[in-house]
């Protein structure tokens, strides 16, 4: 039985269906406990910390159930929760280390023995960023990573024989793309604008 995608819909079901449509949620999400206990291991380094991690990743699933929609991927929603929420509190814990000086000239100061040092977090990044380039297509991709290279745009069009202009709107199209996919981390470095 599927979770109606808008919580007014649940008004229109009896209480014993809703509790039925609670409880499958319930069963997927702890189908994938395993596999989620896991990846927050892998992510905090930290048995206790893992274990925190996971049930924050819980409390926002259950509570955000409703925007989960029927028929795609759970476990990718999950995952995608406790990455976020793992990505937020790493940055909490660096931004509650950070002192400022309200002296004339206004210094940050970040304190070598609190700093928290966790590579994770970039390597998500890189990892997200490798596959959403992968995942190009082959011409966008290519003229993509040669402009990223250094190649300029005359050097792509003479290498694949075609106009430069062609080029410049491969490239165009593959940043507008790559930009689409990992908006989350524009989103979370404050990129993306207002």
């Amino acid at each position: 039985m599927e979770i109606p995608n808008s919580p007014l819909l649940l008004f229109n079901e009896s209480p014993s269906k809703v509790k039925q449509m609670e409880n499958s949620f319930t069963d997927q999400v702890a189908a994938h406990a395993l596999a989620l206990k896991g990846y927050a291991l892998f992510l905090t380094q930290n048995r206790d910390d893992a274990h925190d991690l996971l049930q924050e990743t819980y409390l926002k699933a259950f509570s955000n159930r409703e925007r989960f929609a029927p028929d795609t991927n759970l476990k990718g929603w999950l995952y995608t929760i406790m990455k976020n929420t793992f990505i937020n509190n790493y940055r909490r814990k660096v931004k509650r280390n950070t002192f400022s000086d309200h002296t004339e000239q206004d210094y940050y100061i970040n304190q070598p023995s609190q700093h928290i040092p966790n590579q994770a977090e970039s390597r998500m990044v890189m990892e997200d960023l490798n596959a959403a380039i992968a995942v190009l297509p082959f011409e966008l991709r290519e003229a993509f990573m040669l402009n990223f290279r250094g190649h300029k745009y005359q050097d792509i069009a003479d290498q694949f024989g075609i106009p430069i202009g062609t080029v410049k709107t491969r490239i165009h199209l593959a940043r507008k793309a790559l930009k689409r996919k990992l908006s989350v981390y524009g989103d979370l470095y404050g990129l993306n604008a207002a």
